[in-house]
């Protein structure tokens, strides 16, 4: 896709409809998709129209600086792509070719723990910030041995997600057979003939896709393999005794992804986590959890600024991350829009979407007379009346 092309997909739900039509409907919903209903999903985009902004351009802001400072690196833009897994389904090396995009935007990128690169792969782009994901398995070996390379690949922070410990029904993936290996039925198999560019790049990097970051030294594991050992390795039995545990062991910036409840925020910090993810995932887990926009607000004023503060869930609009800081938010993450991003055009793809979210942040705060990030603040907003 040539610059000039990329440049006429202005906003992110256009980058998400030409993602549409380049991937295959099982793979586009693999990514699309969410938990049962998709009420979670659907509610975290709307409720950010929960709130409305209040504009006060005469107070000067001719010029707009977007940067912020997380844990000593300073960020060009508030945004961060967060972990995602399987990208490299949706162009190939795609893990590695979104921390390139990550780079070149001056933000940080997150690594998933089911990327199809291993985190030390990752780490020859030399993207940084580059943080690491993690779960607590129910081999703490295991977990212990995960934080032990990410040290070693000189990630710069980890990131615990603690709401994916039992595996969500996500409905769309039920009914495309989109299994690890897929089972697609045959109509399937006849509507990717269509996505034949995405055939023709896929070709050689579907051939040996796997897991890395779960496959043990001198082991050759297939895809299928290693799927079923992320899955039983899952523990329901995590508790707060892990979190210490895990503080113990991993000295750099720790965060927490999956809180939604104001004492659990202040619990992570009095056991010395670092930061606070306020996520649903996406809403592809409980569907009917709370919308991680309406959640932020009561996190924010529990935790008083002690730590950084991040969301994701519905984040499609620059309006939506000023919406976010004003309440109480450090900086953003996005998922869906990364992958979007890179199943249209790679590094470019994503380095687009990130564009998108500066221009639309850059605009939003020009209009509403704030010159820097510091500026947002909850005198920005005031919630909408529902009749």
């Amino acid at each position: 896709m040539t610059p000039e092309t990329l440049k006429k997909i202005y906003s992110i739900q256009t980058m998400r409809q030409r993602a549409r039509r380049e991937l295959p409907q099982p793979i586009f919903d693999f990514a699309d998709g969410a938990a049962e209903d998709e009420k979670t999903l659907r509610q975290n985009e709307s409720a950010f129209d929960g709130f409305s902004m209040i504009p006060r351009p005469l107070r000067g802001a001719a010029s707009r600086d977007l940067s912020i400072t997380l844990f000593g690196d300073t960020l060009a833009l508030p945004v961060l792509v967060g972990p995602t897994g399987l990208s490299g389904l949706f162009w190939p090396d795609g893990e590695r070719q979104t921390a390139l995009a990550a780079k070149a935007a001056g933000t940080v990128f997150c690594l998933s723990h089911g990327s199809t690169c291993t985190m030390e792969e990752l780490a020859t782009t030399s993207a940084s910030p580059r943080w690491m994901q993690v779960f607590i398995y129910k081999d703490r070996q295991f977990t212990e041995e995960f934080c032990r390379r990410a040290e070693a690949a000189n990630f710069d922070a980890l990131i615990l997600t603690i709401d994916n410990q039992i595996p969500g029904k996500r409905e769309r993936d039920l009914k495309n057979g989109f299994t690890i290996p897929p089972t697609f039925d045959w109509q399937a198999y006849l509507g990717m003939i269509s996505r034949y560019r995405w055939i023709w790049r896929m070709r050689h990097a579907l051939k040996g896709m796997t897991f890395g970051n779960y496959q043990r030294p001198n082991e050759t594991a297939d895809l299928s393999t290693l799927a079923a050992r992320m899955g039983e390795m899952l523990d329901p039995a995590m508790n707060w005794d892990d979190v210490k545990w895990l503080r113990r062991i991993w000295k750099k910036p720790l965060l927490i992804k999956g809180i939604l409840h104001p004492e659990d925020a202040a619990k992570a910090i009095d056991l010395g986590v670092d930061g606070i993810i306020v996520s649903n995932h996406g809403g592809r887990q409980l569907d009917g959890a709370i919308a991680t926009a309406n959640a932020l607000g009561a996190i924010a004023d529990q935790v008083k600024g002690q730590v950084p503060v991040l969301i994701d869930g519905g984040i499609r609009r620059g309006t939506d991350v000023v919406k976010a800081l004003a309440l109480g938010a450090t900086a953003c993450l996005i998922g869906r829009p990364q992958l979007w991003g890179v199943a249209v055009a790679g590094q470019a793809g994503v380095e687009r979407v990130l564009e998108i979210y500066a221009q639309e942040i850059d605009m939003a705060m020009g209009l509403c007379g704030l010159s820097r990030i510091s500026e947002i603040s909850k005198d920005l907003l005031i919630r909408r009346s529902v009749r």
